[in-house]
């Protein structure tokens, strides 16, 4: 399995598939501050990746944006986009 961090990039190999919260473990990452993306799609921290997976993993940051009239728009924004 070959898993790339964003931001910055790094890259690592496992020689085995693993569940998307024991990877985030042995990669000391938090679920909820990461996207994961297995094979182009957005995975779920309960899938398990397959031994041939490719798989990125993004941080992610919560922002807002002002509308008229002064109301505040949270959203998740991937960063580095």
């Amino acid at each position: 399995m070959k898993v790339t961090l964003r931001n910055p990039t790094r890259e690592f190999e496992y020689d085995h598939g693993m569940s998307v919260q024991k990877l985030l473990n042995k990669l000391e990452l938090n679920r909820e501050s990461v996207l994961v993306i297995a094979d182009g799609a957005l995975v779920p921290g309960d899938v398990r990746l397959a031994d041939d997976a490719n798989v990125e993993i993004r941080s992610v940051i919560s922002g807002g944006s002002v509308i008229s009239g002064g109301s505040v728009i949270s959203e998740a924004v991937e960063a580095g986009r």
